[in-house]
């Protein structure tokens, strides 16, 4: 009994340490991951914005083509509006003679 009272805590000692090691390189090795990934993520975030100027650029150009063809459908949809309400006109006149 006095064997296992002297080995018991040599062996949990001995295995608290490895522990603690396998802790010590995992979390060096996560601090080193994080690194890596905080690096990629800024390298994604310097070209995003370096192409932040071109989706402004597309934006712009879609606004002012959309501007210009609801421009030009309400021109033409008033020529036709005028064309039809013409000769309905034309017709009710005659209609009462």
């Amino acid at each position: 009994m006095e064997f296992l009272q002297t080995f018991l805590p040599i062996v949990l000692y001995i295995l608290g340490i490895a522990l603690m090691v396998v802790f010590i390189i995992l979390g060096i090795k996560m601090i080193k991951t994080v690194d890596k990934t905080n690096a990629i993520l800024e390298d994604a975030e310097a070209k995003m914005q370096s192409l932040n100027g071109i989706f402004q650029l597309i934006d712009r150009f879609s606004l002012g083509a959309t501007a210009i063809t609801s421009h030009v459908v309400q021109k033409v949809t008033g020529l036709i509006d005028r064309i039809f309400k013409g000769r309905k006109k034309e017709e009710d006149f005659e209609d009462y003679e």
